[in-house]
């Protein structure tokens, strides 16, 4: 499997391990000690999947996952010496896709970096990726700074806000399921009962639109999806 992978862990040895594992399924591996270092990373080059300890000098993991996950969607899987329920809820309210306990079997952390790494690829439904201005009518989406305006007011969207809208305007003109919308930004397989997607929608809506009842940008097409 081709890939690449920020592993951040204080501790060498695990780091190291978790390292010659990886590297043996082909995949291409980046270190760091701590969150600062892997922030600094993260800057510089783009990775595929991180595997992010929680109990870190400088900064925990909780609060490098939040930072991440203001600018980036790629998974995350967190690492903890701690096994209770509240640690593991926390590591995944803050953005992770999966939580493994210490001490952990590296044959399960690559099935879950496996598996992390499919969903992504598969979901991550992108056009015209080399282009990071997007431009319809009046609305302005700069991909590499993630920022979005309507005319010249610039609009504060959340992260995931902001990829639903980029989602839809990288595939401009196609009309994209709910299911296929929440599985591309969420990464995760989608449930008929949620009503994620709709409700960031009218978030989006609120934002961009004159009208939110009459939408000209982001267009309901009933029992299909949505599309710009």
């Amino acid at each position: 499997m081709n890939g690449k992978v920020l592993i951040v862990d204080d501790d060498l040895e695990i780091r190291n391990l978790i390292s010659i594992y990886l590297e043996n399924e082909g995949l291409e591996i980046t270190k760091a000690s701590d969150a600062l270092e892997a922030l600094e990373l993260l800057e510089a080059h783009n990775y595929d999947l991180i595997i992010l300890d929680i109990m870190m000098p400088k900064m925990d993991g909780i609060e490098a996952c939040l930072k991440i996950r203001e600018a980036r969607n790629m998974p995350i899987i967190m690492l903890s010496a701690k096994s209770e329920d509240i640690d593991k809820i926390k590591g995944l309210v803050s953005g992770a896709d999966d939580y493994l306990s210490k001490p952990f079997n590296p044959l399960e952390l690559i099935a879950r970096v496996k598996s992390q790494l499919r969903r992504y690829k598969k979901y991550n439904i992108k056009t015209e990726s080399n282009k990071s201005v997007i431009k319809i009518v009046d609305l302005t989406i700069n991909t590499d700074t993630r920022q979005v305006w309507i005319k010249s007011s610039e609009v504060r969207l959340t992260p995931k806000e902001f990829d639903i809208l980029e989602l839809l305007a990288r595939n401009k003109g196609i009309v994209l399921s709910v299911e296929k919308i929440y599985e591309a930004v969420w990464k995760e397989n989608y449930f008929k009962s949620d009503n994620t997607v709709m409700v960031h929608i009218t978030k989006i809506r609120f934002k961009i639109e004159d009208d939110p009842k009459n939408p000209i940008y982001i267009k309901t097409i009933w029992g299909v999806g949505y599309k710009i």
